[in-house]
């Protein structure tokens, strides 16, 4: 019984991160598309932009569920505390292009708030 729980939950961490990479190759085509779509009815600078940002916000979404799949399958998996602190290397390095991502897409660190539209026309 605990063997089979194992295997299903294995099996489910590795759907979470094949969904993962689904994420970042579908929002890697959507976006490759609408940038193509919108190059020619915008600035260059303003699609590229936007194309940038989109993109980024497609890896990260990706890197999330990439990081979800791997502490499932580590975390009722792991055997050994070698295992434990390969899933630990791999969060930290995952987490930081995370951070250094969204610093890129949105212009601040993930815990900084957003400026609101009515602080930035003042």
């Amino acid at each position: 019984m605990e063997a089979e729980f194992k295997s299903l939950i294995s099996v489910a961490g590795y759907a979470i991160e094949a969904f993962g990479v689904l994420v970042v190759i579908i929002g890697s085509i959507a976006t490759t598309t609408t940038f193509i779509k919108t190059y020619f009815k915008q600035t260059k600078e303003i699609a590229y932009k936007q194309y940038r940002r989109d993109l980024g916000r497609s890896i990260i979404l990706g890197l999330e569920f990439l990081i979800a799949g791997d502490i499932i399958r580590t975390v009722v998996v792991a055997n050994s505390l070698e295992d434990v602190g390969v899933l630990a290397l791999i969060i930290v390095i995952r987490g930081f292009l995370s951070m250094t991502l969204h610093l890129e897409v949105e212009g601040r660190w993930p815990w900084q708030p957003e400026k609101s539209s009515e602080s930035a026309g003042a």
